[in-house]
């Protein structure tokens, strides 16, 4: 594997961290709304407030990854996603803020409005991200300069706004298999309930989106052509996984459903990745002005520092992560100090 290979495994798996970590997170949010009780509302929000913003940690690591090895990529996706991420910068920094104030004053109607803010913000963090991610599998249009010709309409196209809608009920599956390992009594038993509406949901959009998929984007189906054996076998263990995440509930079997819910984003993730390699942007209509590994990377003495930097520094998140999980781990419980 050469240098410009290691930065595309690297960005893929710290981005896959973040989906998989942040997106229990943000699922949590339209959970939230499903019960009235404030002493529950206080038990989904400790669950994941004090790990949350150790979560985005990962986002934030892939983005400074992306920027250091391919920054061609970083420059053409900022610029023609500003008005998206700008959105959904927003609606992160209400999220982070509705859990910081929602429980500083005791009156009702003050943390009901948080609640809701809280809400909102995370499926719409979660449809953006989707949009965005859908735009990367599709294609964007780019000139002969390889930068993004269009607007903030032009990445609204129904595949984008689709992968948007699958992204949110994936987030909110995995959130509620992960409140089920949080709760526990009656409480725990409400949570589980909800597991026989959150994936079905999940499988029909996951059906959906594949369908979808092979309609909307033929290079994905070439590339199944062009590498079929691996491709096969990771969207059939990707698949067993999903299904497994249903198995996993009839039988009540929660810290499975957890984990295959896990394995199951981590496996469609590393399916894309070896579905669109080596390229990071395809260029629609006009593959010629794709961006991939090699004419979007940084130089190979940049890359070779930057592999420095990343043996120590992958390691260290990578702890600090395990540690958190680890001192913060069983079930919830409240305290004066809780949110």
């Amino acid at each position: 594997m050469n240098l410009n290979a290691f930065w595309f495994v690297l960005v893929g798996v710290l981005l896959t961290g973040y989906a998989v970590l942040d997106g229990f997170d943000l699922g949590t949010g339209p959970l939230l709304l499903c019960t009235r009780s404030d002493h529950e509302r206080r038990v989904f929000l400790n669950a994941i407030g004090p790990i949350w913003n150790g979560n985005e940690v990962w986002l934030v690591t892939g983005g400074g990854a992306l920027f250091a090895a391919f920054p061609q990529v970083f420059a053409t996706v900022m610029s023609g996603f500003y008005d998206l991420f700008m959105l959904l910068l927003v609606a992160l920094m209400f999220r982070a803020a509705a859990i910081e104030f929602r429980s500083q004053r005791p009156g009702t109607g003050w943390r009901t409005t948080w609640d809701v803010a809280f809400a909102i913000s995370s499926v719409l963090s979660a449809l953006l991200l989707g949009v965005a991610v859908g735009n990367i599998i599709r294609g964007i249009p780019l000139d002969s300069a390889r930068e993004f010709e269009g607007s903030f309409l032009t990445l609204l196209h129904p595949y984008a706004l689709f992968t948007g809608l699958a992204t949110a009920a994936l987030f909110i599956m995995h959130a509620n298999a992960y409140l089920v390992l949080k709760t526990e009594g009656p409480l725990q038993e409400k949570v589980m309930k909800w597991t026989t509406v959150t994936v079905p949901a999940n499988l029909a959009c996951f059906v959906a989106f594949n369908a979808l998929t092979l309609f909307a984007c033929p290079h994905i189906v070439a590339a199944f052509h062009e590498r079929p054996l691996i491709l096969s076998a990771l969207f059939v263990v990707g698949l067993a996984a999903t299904f497994n995440i249903l198995r996993a509930t009839w039988t009540n079997r929660p810290g499975q459903v957890f984990i295959s819910s896990c394995a199951a984003m981590a496996l469609h993730l590393l399916l894309f990745g070896a579905a669109v390699y080596p390229n990071l942007v395809f260029s629609t209509p006009n593959h010629a002005h794709d961006l991939n590994i090699y004419n979007s990377a940084s130089t190979e003495k940049t890359l070779t520092f930057m592999f420095v930097v990343a043996v120590i520094g992958v390691p260290i998140v990578l702890t600090y992560t395990i540690s958190v999980y680890y001192v913060f781990r069983g079930k919830v419980v409240l305290t004066e100090e809780s949110y």
